[in-house]
């Protein structure tokens, strides 16, 4: 069943901004209009929420997705609860589907932002809630694996949750690559040298970003993080050549 739209404004009051016209979108295009508000989406992002059936677009017969503007409007308000008020995802849909179904639904009231923004003084090794965390539930469904698989793989730390119980958004793509491995016979106990490796490289770009993380102008603060993804993707595509360049090297 396809989602209707919600109304004209989002559930935390602000007036849709969604595009006005009424062509279906690629996914990439949804992905620019979101990181107007929400830099810090991405496309798997969005494929999550779609697993999670949270919005539902239209398939091409090649299998393409295609957003309505309903639908573009539905993510943004989900991500707007996500980072307003800190709600699982279950909570969210459960909101938006009352919406749509024409039901008043009251939200909490927006949580307080963290201390660093308040203060101007940002504090690295601090907890803060993300729009980008979900719950152990959620990663188990999304990943299709039951708590023994996944207790396993955080024994040798390929997994980790916050303090609250949580996990980075990450942490669903990390499972279902290791998941994909273990099919060719690879044990998390034979990746704690891929984890290693992804440690020390992440010590490497936070050596870079450190120092722009710590200044007090938000808009700094912001480069800091963008900084840091470009890092990452740089360092991704280094280990994959390199990877291929050993394995010409090993397997002629």
């Amino acid at each position: 069943m396809r989602h209707t739209p919600t109304g004209g404004a989002g559930p935390s009051g602000t007036a849709s901004s969604g595009p006005t016209d009424r062509k279906p979108m690629s996914i990439g295009r949804v992905l620019g209009v979101l990181r107007e508000e929400f830099p810090e989406v991405t496309i798997s992002k969005i494929r999550f929420l779609e697993s999670e059936g949270l919005v539902e677009p239209q398939r091409t017969p090649s299998g393409y997705r295609k957003f309505t503007a309903a639908d573009v409007e539905r993510l943004a308000n989900v991500l707007r609860m996500q980072r307003d008020h800190y709600l699982p995802l279950k909570v969210i849909k459960e909101h938006l589907d009352a919406l749509a179904r024409g039901e008043q639904v009251q939200l909490p009231a927006p949580a307080a932002p963290p201390r660093d923004l308040v203060e101007g003084v940002p504090e690295l090794d601090e907890e803060r809630p993300t729009a980008a965390r979900i719950g152990r539930a959620e990663l188990l469904a999304a990943t299709g694996v039951d708590e023994a698989v996944l207790a396993d793989w955080e024994a040798y730390g390929l997994i980790a949750a916050h303090q609250d119980g949580e996990y980075d958004i990450e942490a669903v793509g990390v499972a279902k690559l290791v998941a994909e491995l273990g099919r060719f016979g690879l044990e998390p106990r034979h990746l704690r040298a891929v984890k290693a490796a992804a440690e020390r490289e992440a010590g490497l770009v936070e050596q870079v970003v450190a120092p722009l993380r710590r200044h007090r102008n938000p808009q700094t603060r912001a480069h800091a993080e963008a900084t840091a993804r470009e890092l990452a993707t740089l360092s991704v595509r280094l280990h994959a050549a390199l990877l291929q360049s050993a394995l010409r090297v090993r397997l002629p």
